[in-house]
C-alpha cells in the first residue's frame, strides 16, 4: 500500500552512495530523540491526532492506552497516507506545511517514539473502505541493522556506530493489527524496557488540559493506564484567540531570519486560556499541574510565569525548546499582550480578576517582554466595576478599605469607587493604575460642598458603617452640630446624654458649645473624643471656661449666667470645687454686674466679717431665690469663707496660681524651707524637679476680713480647720510637711488682738519663752493657735525654720526682760543648734559686771570657756553658759572665746608648794604641787588663780581651792575644797556629807 520497499531502496541507495548521509541521518534522529524530543512523546502523539482531525474536519479524539509494556495511541481523523508515511520516514520534512492551524510544522515530532521503542508501527483504516481492512507501516531497528550490514559500503560506518542505526528511515508494510472502533488510526509502541515504561507513565500522568487547549482540533484525550481511565478536555477554560495571515510585505519583514519552510506558512495565532466554567464563575489562575511555559503550540522550555496558558505560533529554535528572538517574535509578543488584555475584559469582573493581572518581573526575556506590553495597556482598559459608574479603566478607579455598607455610603462622594472585596492593598491595583485612597483621605473628602446637602441622620448612618478600628484615620470626620454648623472632628464636641435630657440646647447656646445634633448622635463619636454632655462635662468644656472668663465684658452676660448656674445646680458642685467660676458675671442687688467672687450672700456668715470698705457686692435676691444659696456659693459667691481645693499641685511659680493673696510669697517661703527639711544634705539637692503638693487646700479672701475674733473662731473649726493643717509635699523622693498657705498667711498678719501669731505664745507654753512672747488670747483652740504660728515650747521654736534666729532677735531686743537663770537656759538650748541654721546676730544678750544687758557684736562680747579667765575679761559683755558648751555656743553666735582675746600668761613669780594631802581625799585627780604667789599676776593683772600650761598658780585659800578643783576636773567641789583648806579637821564631816549626795550628783 505505502510502497515501503521503494522507500527502503531509495534510502539505502542514498546511504550507499554517500555513507556520510547515513551518519548524518543517524545522528540527527538520535539528537531529536534524545535531545529536543526526549520527553515529548505524548505531546507529539496528540499533535498528530489533532492534525489528522483537522484535515478530516471531524472532532479530534485521542485514546492513549498503556498496558503490558505497550503504549497504544488511537485517534480519529484523516488516515495515514503515502505522504504521511514519507513524512514519518524523513527528518525536518513535514507534509503539513500548507495546512493552516496544523500543530505539526517541522517534520521531526514522530522521532520522539525512538526514545522509548525499537519497533513502532502505525496503521489506519483503508480510505473509503467500509471493512475492517487497514493499511499499516512499521519500523524495526533490528531489521534496519541487518539491511545496513548487508551493504559493504556502510560497514565502516556501522562499525563506528557500534551497530546503531536510524530507526525511522526504513519502513516495512504491516497490516497485522486492527484499529479500534470509533478511531481511524492506531500507533503501537512496544516499550523498550522498564525505564522506557516508567518514562511513558510519567508523561501520561503529567498530561493535562494544555493538550486540548494547545490543539483545538483535539476535543478529548482519554488516558488509560492499567485499566484506569481519565479524560482530558478544554471544558472549564475560558479561551481568547487571535489569528491572522501575513501579507507578502510582512513575510519579507518578519520572516527574514526564518527557514524557507516557515516562510511558506504565513499564518499566526495567539491563544490565552484560564480556568473558568461556563456558569460565569470567577476565573482562576492556571493550576500548578499545567506547565508554566510557552506553548508553540506544544510545550517548550521557554518559561512563562503569567497566570494564564499561552499558545502562540512563536518561531522556535532548532531544538524546539526555546522561542527564537527576532521581528516575528516581537510581533507576536504585541499580539499576545493585546489578546491577554481582551481576555481580562471578557472574564467576570470579580476580585479574582486581580490575580490574573501580571507584575513586571518575568522569569525570562520573553516573559518580561509580554508583561511589559500588557502592563502598558492595562491602565487605559475598562476592566474594573464601580459601585455607581459601571466598568471603568483602572486609571479612573479608586480603592478604599471598608465594608460593603461603608463603600455604598460614600460611593457618590468618591468617583470610580471599587466595590467591597477588591482588596485595596492588592499589588495588581497599582499595575492597573488604581488610586488607593486612605481612610483619612476619604474622611477629608466628606466636607465642603460634597456634603452640604447631607442631613444629621445621614451622618449618623455614616458613623454606623465607618471603620472604627482606625480611630486615628477617622478622627477628623465631620460632625453636624445642633446650631447647624458642621465641624471637623468629634474631639471638643458634646453629646447630650440621657442625664442631660432636661437641658434645652437653646439654654446652652450662649456658651458657644459644640453640641452634636441629636439626630447625628452615635457611640462612635464618644470613642473619637466627643464628651458626653453631663453637666460637669459641659462645665469643664474650654468654651464654657471662655464664656465665663469673658462674661463680665459681655454686652449681655445674663444668658451666660443663667446657663452656667443651671449647670452648676445640675452638677451638684460645692463651694470651692470650681474656683474658676468666681469670674462669672452675676447681677448684684444694686443692679450692677460683678464677678461672682466679688459678691456676698446677704445672709452668709462672711458678710459680717468683711471690712465695710472692701468693694464687695451682694447677690441679687432673685438669683438667690431661683437657684438657692448653695448654687451661688458653688459658683463663687461668698457665703462663708471660700475654700480652694486642688490636687497634685506643682510648687512652681508657673503652675501654682490660685489667685490667693500673697500666694507667690508663700510659695517662695516653702521653696526656701524645703532644702532644710530634706535628708539629702545639700541645701539645693533634689529640687531640680518641682515639688508636688498632693492635696492643696486654702481659704481665700483672708485679706478682706475685719473681724478676726469671729473669723478665727470659724477657721479653727471644721471644715475650715483642714486648711490650717500642714501640707504634705513630695520632694526629691521624700514626703515632708510645710505650713499651709492659710496658716502661713495668718501667721504673718495681726489677727490675734492686733498682733501677729508669731509674736505670741500659748498661755500654757514653755516658761523659758515668758518675757519674749506675749500671751495669746484665750478662747481659741490651742492646737489651731500652734498651726498659725503661736509659740508653745522652746524646743519647737528652735526646731522650726528660722526659729533660732527669731529667738536671737528677741534676745537682742532690750525692751524684753530676761532673768539670769532664763538666759543661761536659753544659751544652753542655743548651743545645740547647727551653726549653719543661724546668721551671726548683730547684738546679743550678755552679762556686764553682773548686769544683764544687750551688747552689740562690735562692743566685743565674748563666750567664757574657763572660770580663771573671768577676771581678765570682766570689763567685756560676757556670754555665760556651762563651760563645756562654750565652744559650740561660740560657733552659733560667731563670737570669740575669752581665751582668744586675752593672752592669759602668768607674769609673776611664785614657789612650788606641795598640795596638802588631805585635799586628795576630795580631789583624787589633783596635782601634787602648785605654784604659790604672794601676788599672782596674769597679763599684768592681779588674779586669785590661773591654770596655765598644766600648772596651778594661786594666791590665797579661795584661789588655791578653785585652781585645784579645776585642774582635777571637779569644778563643782571648789567650795568644799576651800572649806577643807581652812579647817582640815572638818574632812571627815565633809566626806560624810559627800556620801549623802543624791545619785544624780554622781554623774
Amino acid at each position: 500500500m505505502f510502497d515501503t520497499a521503494r522507500l527502503r531502496d531509495t534510502v539505502l541507495a542514498a546511504w550507499t552512495a554517500s555513507p556520510a548521509r547515513f551518519r548524518e541521518d543517524a545522528n540527527a534522529e538520535e539528537d531529536f530523540a534524545l535531545g529536543g524530543y526526549r520527553d515529548r512523546l505524548v505531546v507529539e502523539l496528540a499533535q498528530n491526532a489533532a492534525d489528522a482531525a483537522l484535515r478530516a474536519g471531524v472532532p479530534g479524539r485521542l485514546r492513549l492506552t498503556l498496558a503490558d509494556g505497550v503504549l497504544l495511541a488511537a485517534n480519529s481523523g484523516a488516515p495515514l497516507d503515502q505522504t504521511g508515511v514519507e513524512g514519518l520516514c524523513t527528518l525536518r520534512v513535514s507534509g503539513k506545511k500548507d495546512e493552516a492551524g496544523a500543530a505539526g510544522r517541522f517534520g521531526v515530532g514522530f522521532a520522539a517514539v525512538v526514545s522509548v521503542t525499537d519497533t513502532p508501527s502505525v496503521a489506519s483504516r483503508a480510505a473509503g473502505s467500509a471493512s475492517r481492512a487497514v493499511n499499516g507501516v512499521r519500523w524495526s531497528r533490528e531489521e534496519t541493522a541487518a539491511l545496513v550490514a548487508a551493504q559493504p559500503e556502510l560497514a565502516a560506518e556501522l562499525e563506528g556506530r557500534e551497530g546503531h542505526v536510524p530507526l525511522l528511515r526504513l519502513p516495512f508494510s504491516d497490516d497485522s493489527f486492527d484499529v479500534p472502533e470509533g478511531f481511524d488510526t492506531l500507533v503501537r509502541l512496544p516499550l523498550r524496557d522498564q525505564a522506557a515504561e516508567q518514562a511513558v507513565r510519567r508523561m501520561l500522568e503529567e498530561a493535562g488540559p494544555a493538550l486540548p487547549l494547545s490543539m483545538p482540533a483535539l476535543e478529548t484525550v482519554e488516558i488509560e493506564v492499567d485499566g484506569r481511565t481519565r479524560t482530558i478536555s478544554a471544558e472549564g477554560w475560558h479561551v481568547v484567540a487571535e489569528s491572522g495571515t501575513f501579507g507578502p510585505e510582512q513575510v519579507a519583514e518578519l520572516f527574514a531570519d526564518r527557514p524557507t519552510e516557515e516562510r511558506a506558512r504565513p499564518y499566526w495565532e495567539v491563544r490565552w486560556a484560564v480556568p473558568a466554567d461556563r456558569r460565569g464563575d470567577s476565573p482562576k489562575v492556571v493550576p500548578g499541574a499545567v506547565p508554566r511555559v510557552v506553548h508553540a503550540p506544544t510545550p517548550s522550555d521557554e518559561p512563562l510565569d503569567l497566570p494564564a496558558l499561552l499558545i502562540a505560533s512563536f518561531p522556535m529554535t532548532t531544538d524546539r525548546r526555546h522561542v527564537a528572538p527576532g521581528p516575528l517574535t516581537d510581533f507576536l509578543v504585541a499580539r499576545a499582550a493585546e489578546a491577554y488584555v481582551r481576555l481580562l475584559g471578557e472574564l467576570p469582573a470579580t476580585p479574582d480578576l486581580l490575580d490574573l493581572v501580571p507584575g513586571l518581573m518575568g522569569k525570562g526575556a520573553l516573559d518580561a517582554a509580554i508583561r511589559r506590553e500588557i502592563v502598558k495597556a492595562l491602565p487605559d482598559t475598562p476592566l474594573l466595576p464601580t459601585i455607581s459608574e459601571g466598568v471603568v479603566p483602572g486609571n479612573q478607579a479608586r480603592a478604599v478599605d471598608g465594608t460593603a455598607s461603608f463603600l455604598a455610603k460614600i460611593a457618590g462622594l468618591v468617583p470610580g469607587l471599587l466595590p467591597a472585596g477588591w482588596a485595596s492593598r492588592h499589588p495588581a491595583l497599582t499595575t492597573l493604575g488604581v488610586r488607593r485612597v486612605d481612610l483619612a483621605d476619604v474622611v477629608d473628602m466628606l466636607s465642603g460642598e460634597a456634603v452640604e446637602d447631607k442631613d444629621p441622620a445621614w451622618w449618623r448612618s455614616l458613623y454606623e458603617v465607618l471603620p472604627a478600628d482606625d480611630p486615628e484615620a477617622i478622627g477628623a470626620v465631620a460632625v453636624p452640630l445642633a446650631d447647624g454648623r458642621l465641624v471637623r472632628g468629634p474631639r471638643g464636641t458634646l453629646v447630650l446624654s440621657q442625664d442631660s435630657g432636661t437641658f434645652d440646647p437653646a439654654l446652652l447656646a450662649p456658651l458657644g458649645l459644640r453640641i452634636v445634633h441629636p439626630d447625628a448622635v452615635h457611640p462612635l463619636l464618644l470613642r473619637l473624643g466627643a464628651a458626653e454632655a453631663a453637666p460637669r462635662t459641659v462645665l469643664e468644656d474650654p468654651l464654657t471656661h471662655a464664656a465665663v472668663s469673658e462674661s463680665l465684658n459681655s454686652a449681655d452676660p445674663e444668658p451666660v449666667a443663667q446657663a452656667v448656674l443651671a449647670l452648676v445646680d445640675a452638677a451638684g458642685l460645692t463651694a470651692g470645687e470650681a474656683p474658676w467660676l468666681a469670674d462669672l458675671a452675676l447681677r448684684g442687688a444694686d443692679g450692677e454686674m460683678y464677678a461672682a467672687g466679688e459678691l456676698l450672700l446677704a445672709e452668709g456668715s462672711l458678710a459680717g466679717l468683711i471690712d465695710p470698705e472692701v468693694p464687695f457686692g451682694v447677690a441679687a435676691p432673685d438669683l438667690v431665690e431661683k437657684f438657692g444659696p448653695h448654687v451661688l456659693a458653688a459658683a463663687g459667691v461668698l457665703d462663708g469663707f471660700a475654700v480652694v481645693n486642688d490636687s497634685d499641685v506643682l510648687l512652681d511659680p508657673a503652675e501654682c496660681d490660685h489667685d490667693l493673696d500673697l500666694e507667690d510669697e508663700w510659695l517662695e517661703a516653702v521653696l526656701d524651707l524645703l532644702p532644710g527639711l530634706l535628708n539629702s544634705g545639700s541645701p539645693n539637692a533634689g529640687l531640680d524637679v518641682p515639688p508636688v503638693v498632693r492635696e492643696f487646700t486654702a481659704v481665700r479672701d483672708l485679706e478682706y476680713v475685719a473681724d478676726w475674733s469671729d473669723a478665727l473662731a470659724l477657721l479653727s473649726r471644721p471644715p475650715l480647720r483642714a486648711a490650717l493643717r500642714p501640707m504634705r509635699v513630695l520632694a526629691a523622693g521624700e514626703t515632708v510637711e510645710v505650713p499651709s498657705y492659710t496658716a502661713w498667711w495668718l501667721s504673718r498678719h495681726p489677727v490675734l488682738g492686733g498682733r501677729r501669731p508669731a509674736e505670741l505664745r500659748l498661755a500654757t507654753g514653755d516658761p523659758l519663752l515668758f518675757g519674749l512672747y506675749g500671751e495669746a488670747p484665750a478662747g481659741i483652740d490651742e492646737d489651731a493657735l500652734k498651726m498659725i504660728g503661736v509659740r508653745s515650747t522652746l524646743a519647737e521654736l528652735l526646731g522650726s525654720h528660722g526659729g533660732p534666729e527669731e529667738l536671737l532677735d528677741l534676745l537682742a531686743d532690750p525692751s524684753l526682760e530676761v532673768d539670769r537663770v532664763q538666759l543661761r537656759s536659753l544659751w544652753i538650748a542655743l548651743a545645740a543648734v547647727d551653726p549653719a541654721r543661724v546668721s551671726p546676730p548683730e547684738a546679743v544678750r550678755a552679762v556686764l559686771k553682773g548686769t544683764i544687758t544687750v551688747a552689740d557684736a562690735e562692743d566685743g562680747p565674748v563666750v567664757v570657756e574657763a572660770p580663771d579667765l573671768l577676771a581678765l575679761v570682766e570689763d567685756r559683755p560676757l556670754v555665760l553658759a556651762p563651760f563645756d558648751l562654750a565652744e559650740a555656743l561660740s560657733e552659733v553666735l560667731d563670737l570669740p572665746l575669752a581665751g582668744e582675746v586675752v593672752t592669759g600668761a602668768v607674769t609673776s613669780a611664785g614657789a612650788d608648794t606641795p598640795v596638802p594631802p588631805e585635799v586628795r581625799s576630795l580631789l583624787p585627780g589633783a596635782p601634787a604641787t602648785y605654784v604659790e604667789h604672794d601676788e599672782l599676776l596674769v597679763d599684768g593683772r592681779p588674779v586669785p588663780w590661773r591654770f596655765f600650761e598644766g600648772v596651778v598658780h594661786a594666791t590665797g585659800v579661795d584661789g588655791l581651792a578653785r585652781g585645784l578643783a579645776w585642774a582635777a576636773g571637779q569644778w563643782g567641789d571648789r567650795l568644799a575644797v576651800a572649806a577643807l583648806l581652812r579647817d582640815p579637821a572638818r574632812v571627815p564631816l565633809l566626806l560624810a556629807e559627800a556620801d549623802l549626795d543624791p545619785t544624780t550628783s554622781l554623774s
